[in-house]
């Protein structure tokens, strides 16, 4: 497996692992377009992939402008495997280096990805108006856990 930074050619494959989850699912893929990924990922903020033998098998995408993680995706095919901590681990290692003090991020409540978060030492800050568990992560929070 490769991580790597995302490239303007990742995203079909983004689009293809975005919409093959089976929590946080889009209820319109057309809510994501690939136009969103690219503001994303080299406007807003950055993104990387893990490939393997050319597959994309997950991403991650943080959001500089909102403090936010916008995405962060396995391949149903390829969970369980530590791709989901590597890649959030190089996100947010980078994140930090850009001197921001604090980043959030929503996922469905009761959904694994509300585990792996409460794992990954996020705090639990609310519940979003749409009806998400809300973390919140400091600088200095992700110091001590990472």
């Amino acid at each position: 497996m490769i991580f790597r930074e995302a490239v303007l050619e990742d995203i079909p494959a983004i689009q293809v692992v975005r919409n093959s989850v089976k929590e946080n699912m889009l209820s319109d893929p057309a809510l994501v377009s690939d136009k969103d990924c690219e503001e994303y990922m080299f406007v807003r903020g950055k993104g990387w992939v893990c490939e393997m033998h050319g597959n994309i098998l997950g991403f991650a995408i943080a959001d500089l402008e909102d403090d936010n993680i916008w995405a962060l995706f396995i391949h149903p095919d390829h969970e369980k495997k530590g791709i989901g901590k590597k890649l959030h681990q190089i996100m947010m290692d980078w994140y930090f280096d850009q001197e921001k003090e604090k980043v959030w991020l929503s996922t469905a409540p009761g959904s694994r990805a509300e585990g792996f978060y409460k794992v990954a030492g996020w705090k639990q800050t609310g519940i979003t108006r749409s009806g998400e568990v809300k973390f919140e992560m400091s600088a200095e929070d992700w110091q001590r856990n990472s």
